[in-house]
Formats: structure tokens, sequence, C-alpha cells
């Protein structure tokens, strides 16, 4: 491109000028220029919030308020799935729909860029990313969003009926008014994952799946803990998912997931071999169940197979169709304007923690912060994230610091100061820095999310170390309650039983625990357990024992943190030690669970938080009792009610005498 030729050697002035204009308009054109500094431009983003999900949005309010009202629908349908009137989320979840596919693809990590959404889960908040001007978009992630909701508001199961039941829930269909569910999940691809419409040849259907293969048996897939432990062949994990579905599909439409909840019951509390479960809790063989799901699944397969083709309707091969859980036109939302700054600085908040979009979102970042104009809490809060993931604690807490500054409020500000004065304790084995100001932050964030379970194990553990271990209890029991799941959550309520002298709750939940799939936690209830007989015996740690005590020879090398709290009256002291672990056996409580299935005649809570359960079996009365019914295992039920009487129930229990007991599970029919 040519700026300047010279026309006439007498008008160097004129041309000179020429040059200066060109050269202006080129400045000014090409320098960049940041969001928040375009007058009179319309918001780029805004904030749909429904009553479960907030949506950030550059795709303008219609397709945002679609969005929420999807996930309010899918919610809404999992809570009748599992036959709950209400489900918890215990750790917050956020939506993020882009306008189109280049914004997409730009913010999604690896393979989910040929997907139209993608899931990010993590301890402190998960993320839907969806590409919001792709049809249906939200069923991308129906799986993961299912996988969710079972890990939170069902108790731990085996894994042919997660991956069952996040396959059948991934079948819905939604529109404003109507639902369908039940078809061959496998078959309802987007078009973006599939622009033919059909199921490609690298991943056939579960139908053509179950129909060209030999099936698993029953006993073979309830025991099956990760597909890849049946065969290294893709084919056999893809087998395995079909099965699972299949198995699920059964049971929901044929109604016997009341007999799945008696089946774990027996497989899982009482230890019952897996045929003999079954034979239990479905009344017929481990052979008979495996063939009755073969028949079910031939009397189904051709209305499966109607949603196959390039031009299937909405619900095509869905066994059933039925009002929206929620329609779109009672579904309220709200709208908030974001600034772009503010925009840019949440998406970035997301990428950051997506590896190959961690430098672009730190530039972004960077690009905020560098400006005062722009400059907001959630890209100093994004920063703080960064530098707490490397342990660099001091700087999080500055990025922290000057957050809070800019948003008082902020609650996710008051989480992560919290998280970033837990972790450096951790790094030092020394004490929570700050503790009043930690539990301050922690109970502003249970305020503004009261399901947020991390809060709660967090602050249980900072009032542990503040010496109270009457709140600490209770703190860590909310917790458990709302993430049932989380096999952590019980680790520390097992050290809070120890600090608060609870002894045989302390023994009895570490011995559940040293048979926890995760080795790591199954390791340390190990090393809780050797430390526990000498703790009890004389008050402190085995490394505070004197020689006499203990023989050089009974202390292997291997250590342990045991938070104690002190015995005086107050509860206002409390002690963090290292302790060495010693090699004591354990003395576990080895009464056998008992099962019973009868009425429930009357609830005594007069000795709260204790309860006393009269279960009538047949011609006899048995008398149940749980420390705390706030932390019972219930199936059945959201939450305990003294008030429930004249109700068919079904009870684990470990016997006292002929006709009392502990209760361990309660089951209401």
């Amino acid at each position: 491109m040519v700026l300047y030729e010279r026309e006439d050697d007498r008008c160097p002035r004129l041309c000179f000028l020429r040059l200066l204009a060109v050269l202006c308009f080129l400045a000014v054109t090409a320098a960049p220029s940041h969001p928040a500094e375009k007058k009179g431009r319309e918001t780029h983003w805004i904030l749909i919030s429904s009553t479960h999900f907030p949506v950030l949005t550059d795709a303008g309010e219609p397709a945002g308020r679609e969005v929420a009202v999807r996930l309010e629908q899918m919610r809404t349908e999992f809570a009748q799935l599992l036959m709950r009137s209400q489900l918890k989320t215990p750790v917050p979840v956020e939506i993020i729909a882009l306008k189109g596919h280049d914004e997409y693809v730009r913010a999604a990590p690896g393979r989910a860029r040929d997907a139209a959404g993608f899931f990010l889960r993590a301890d402190d908040r998960n993320y839907v990313v969806l590409d919001a001007l792709e049809p249906d978009s939200w069923r991308a992630v129906a799986n993961d969003y299912a996988r969710l909701l079972q890990d939170y508001n069902y108790p731990p199961a085996q894994l042919w009926f997660d991956q069952g039941l996040a396959e059948y829930f991934s079948s819905l269909e939604l529109d404003d008014k109507q639902a369908w569910m039940g078809a061959d999940p496998t078959m309802l691809v987007s078009s973006k994952e599939n622009p033919e419409g059909a199921p490609s040849g690298k991943a056939r259907s579960f139908a053509d799946i179950l129909s060209a293969s030999t099936w698993l048996g029953i006993p073979e897939l309830f025991k099956t803990s990760s597909p890849v432990s049946l065969s290294p062949d893709a084919g056999q994990n893809r087998l395995f998912s079909a099965e699972a579905w299949i198995v699920l599909h059964y049971l929901v439409n044929q109604d016997k997931l009341s007999e799945t909840g008696t089946y774990f019951g027996l497989v899982e509390l009482q230890k019952l071999p897996i045929n003999e479960a079954i034979q239990k809790a479905y009344g017929m063989s481990a052979e008979q169940f495996g063939q009755a799901v073969k028949d079910y699944f031939n009397s189904i397969e051709p209305k499966l197979r109607a949603a196959q083709g390039t031009d299937r309707a909405r619900g095509a091969g869905a066994l059933h169709q039925f009002p929206a859980p929620v329609t779109a036109d009672v579904t309220g939302t709200s709208r908030q304007d974001v600034s772009e700054a503010d925009g840019d600085a949440l998406l970035a908040e997301m990428e950051i923690r997506i590896p190959d979009r961690r430098d672009d979102a730190m530039k972004t970042l960077n690009a905020i912060l560098s400006d005062p104009k722009t400059e907001n809490a959630a890209a100093h809060r994004a920063l703080a994230w960064d530098d707490m993931s490397n342990h660099k604690t001091d700087d999080a807490i500055t990025e922290l610091t000057a957050a809070q500054q800019i948003s008082p409020k902020d609650p996710w500000t008051h989480y992560y100061l919290a998280l970033a004065r837990y972790l450096a304790a951790q790094a030092e084995e020394g004490e929570v820095h700050g503790l009043a100001n930690t539990m301050v932050d922690l109970r502003a964030v249970i305020d503004w999310h009261p399901e947020f379970a991390e809060a709660y194990r967090m602050l249980a553990m900072a009032q542990l170390e503040g010496g109270g271990a009457h709140a600490a209890l209770d703190s860590i029991r909310v917790a458990v309650q709302l993430s049932p799941r989380n096999q952590e959550y019980l680790l520390d309520l097992a050290r809070i039983y120890v600090g608060g002298k609870k002894w045989d709750e302390a023994t009895e939940l570490l011995n559940r625990l040293t048979n926890c799939p995760e080795e790591k936690i199954a390791r340390e209830a190990r090393n809780e357990l050797h430390n526990l007989p000498m703790l009890r015996q004389y008050g402190v740690p085995p490394q505070a024992a004197t020689a006499d005590q203990v023989s050089p020879q009974a202390r292997p090398a291997q250590t342990a943190t045991v938070p104690q709290a002190a015995s005086n009256n107050d509860d206002q002291e409390e002690t963090s030690v290292r302790a060495q672990a010693v090699m004591v056996p354990a003395q576990p409580d080895r009464r056998l669970i008992q099962f019973v299935k009868g009425k429930l005649v009357a609830v005594d809570c007069s000795q709260p938080p204790a309860a006393v359960l009269k279960v009538a079996e047949k011609d006899k009365m048995l008398k149940l009792r749980t420390e705390n019914y706030q932390s019972l295992v219930l199936i059945g039920a959201d939450k305990f009610s003294c008030e429930w009487k004249d109700r068919p129930v079904m009870v684990n229990f470990k016997a006292g005498g002929k006709e009392d007991g502990d209760l361990v599970s309660l089951e209401l029919q």
C-alpha cells in the first residue's frame, strides 16, 4: 500500500498534510480500544437469573432465558425421577451461554469443541458452558448434570446404577410445554456432534450394541467398579454403559426403584452377596432378573429405533410423553446488565481453570486490571484462584484484599479469603491465621448459599481449632448431609469425634472408612485408628507418651495430624498436635447389621438430637435409637421428621437386645 507519492514538488506542505491525515486515521483505527471505553454501546453481557441458576450470556435475553428455563426443567425432572421433593446443590452451579460457535470454540477445551456444551466440575463451583445458538445445547451436559445431582442427592451406589441413571436421564427432551423421555440417548446427538443426524459407525447406538453383543451377567454388571476393569477394549466399556442404561430403563418403567433401594441396603449395609441381595430385593434370581431385562429390551426395541434417521422428529423413540415439569410461562427470571469488563472477567475466571485456555485468560485478566476504569473484583478473584492452585497463598490473599476493597460484600471473595488462610495453615502445618475473620467470612458465604457444603466443612475445622468441638460437630454433620458421598467429609467427622472425645463413634466410622475405595482416605483412616487407643487411654497422642508407655519398636515412622479439643468444661481451648501412629488394634463394633421391613408407629424426640423409633414388625415392637437424627442416613425423604407415624418403612440396625437396637439407616416407603 502506498501511503504517500509526491505529485508536485511545489506543494510539499499540502502533501505532508495529506500524509499526516492518513497516518492519523490509521493510528486511530488500529489502536486497541477497551470495551469499557466505547461510548453509547449497549451492554455486551447480561445476567439472567432463575430460581436455581445464574446465566451469564452475550447471546441476548431470549437465548439466556431459554437456557435458564431448560435447566430448571431438567432439575425438576431429575427430582421427580429420584422421588425427591427437593434437590440439594452443595456446590454452586454457574452457567455461561455464549452467542455462537466461534465464541464457544474459543472457550471450550479439547474434544468439547465438537459438542454444544461442556461441564466443568470443581470443589468450589461447577460451570456449565453452552453454545446458546445451538438447538438444545443443554442436552450436551445432561449426563454430567445427572451425575452431579446423584452425588448430592442419593446415597452411595454401585457404578451400574450411577451410569445407568445418568444415561437414562440424558434421553430427556424438552420444549416450553412438553417433555419426552426413554429414547436411546445415543441417537439424540446434536447437529454439531453429528451433522448427518444419525450415530456414526465409530459409536454405535445402545440398541445396536445390545442387539449384537453377548450381555454381561447381572452379577458381573453389578460388581463392576470400573468399566476398564472388564477389558481394555473400548467395546466392553460401551457394552457396560448400554447394559447399565437398559437395566435402569427396566427398573424405572417397571416401577422397581423402591426394590432397588432395598437391594442397596442389603448389599451395601448388610454386605450380602449380590445374588442373595437380588433374590431378597426383587423376588427373583439374578438369572431371572437378567432375562426379564432382556425381554423388556426386546419389547421396546422397535420403538427405540424410531429415533434413527436424519429427519427425526422431537420425541421420536421416546417411550413417554408428559407435560414439562416446569413450563416456560411460569418460570420466573430476572435480568441484570453486566459491563463488558465484568463479563469478560467472569468468562476468564472460568477459562483460567482449563489448562489450554489459562494463558489467554491471564492476558484478559491482566488487561482488565491494568486500567482503573475496568478493574473489578472478579478479575482479582480469578488471579487469586490461580495463585492458590500454584500454592502462592500470600499472593492470593493480596489479590483478594484488593477484590474486597472493590466489592466488600462479594461472597466469592469471602470464600476464597477463608480458603487461602486454610491452605496456608495446611502448608505450614500450623494454625489458621485470623481464625475469627475466617469464621466470619464462612458464615457470610453460608448466608449467601445455605447449601454450600465445603463452607460448612471449613467452618467445622475452624471451629475445632478454636476449641468449639460441639459447634464443629454440628457444622460437619451439615456438610455430610449435603454431600453424602464425600468421603473426606466423613473422615473430618471422625476427626471431630476424636477432638470431642466421642471414641465409640470415631472408632465405628474410621473402621468403615478403612474400606473406602479411595486409597488416600482408607490410609488416613487406618492411621487415625492406630492413634486412637493411645489418645483414649492417656489423653495424649502417641509421640507424647513416655518410653515406658510405648516401646520404640512399637513406633512406626508414619505420621498423621490429630486435632484434639481440650477437656475443660467451657470447651474454649484446643490443642493441635502432630502424632506418630502406634500399631495398636482398635476395637470396632462387630455387631451384624440386621434388616427389618415394617411400620413406623411413632418417633420419640424428647431428648434431641437423639430419637427413638418404634417399628412394628409382625407381632414384635422394636425400639431403635439414633444418637442424632440429623445425621441419620435417610432414603425416600429429604429431612427427618419427629412427626412421622403409621408409615411403612425399611430399616437397617444393630441389635442391642431382643427388641431394641441402634439405627443405621431408614427408608420410607
